[in-house]
């Protein structure tokens, strides 16, 4: 790991989901999630405020930078939950079959290289009348805005960790198994390539 990718990036990262549309849409989907969870791409714990600690058991946040489990460390002892890292990527989920009440995935999908593998994993790994929980950036309704997203996308890539702003969310969810069952989509404040948001629910 270079230490761009360690020290740098998960600074950069932390700024720009710890924005405050980004925190508003957290606020929208991180409190409604129950029970034993597995949140996929645990980063600096920028969920951990919205978490409802009386609805909430135990964590397993799945997180294989260094970097960003470092920048987390203060965040869950000030969160009080208890907070399991695992230091795998998106698509190696360890958990059991049916181990988890909830899956939690915020600006996570656009990253993980194997998207649709890692969403099989989180399928497998929910209960029967469990719910994965996404809220994620990705491809823009409006033609020109796509357009864009499509050309700059490469070089994005290579400057933001991995983080591809034009993935079509819907369909990811539904090659990976899920039913979407609460969909919203809207603009959020900022850079339209990089704005346009998807957050609900899924089985």
């Amino acid at each position: 790991m270079s230490f761009y990718e360690d020290r740098v990036l998960p600074r950069m990262v932390n700024i720009a989901c710890g924005s405050k549309p980004a925190r508003k849409q957290r606020e929208k989907i991180v409190p409604r999630v129950v029970g034993d969870v597995l949140e996929i791409g645990f980063g600096g714990g920028l969920n951990l405020p919205f978490y409802d600690r009386d609805n909430v058991r135990k964590i397993f946040g799945l997180e294989p930078s260094a970097g960003m489990r470092r920048s987390a460390a203060d965040n869950i002892d000030a969160s009080g939950l208890d907070v399991e890292l695992i230091d795998l990527p998106g698509e190696e989920i360890p958990l059991d079959d049916n181990a988890v009440d909830s899956v939690l995935v915020t600006y996570t999908l656009c990253t993980i290289p194997d998207a649709v593998t890692a969403l099989q994993g989180m399928r497998r790994v929910l209960k029967p009348n469990g719910r994965l929980f996404f809220c994620e950036h990705g491809k823009a309704p409006d033609m020109d805005v796509h357009k864009w997203q499509n050309r700059l996308n490469a070089g994005w890539r290579f400057f933001a960790g991995g983080c591809n702003m034009n993935r079509d969310i819907p369909a990811l969810l539904k090659n990976g198994g899920f039913e979407i069952e609460d969909d919203n989509r809207m603009y959020i404040p900022g850079i339209r390539a990089l704005s346009y948001n998807f957050w609900g629910t899924a089985r």
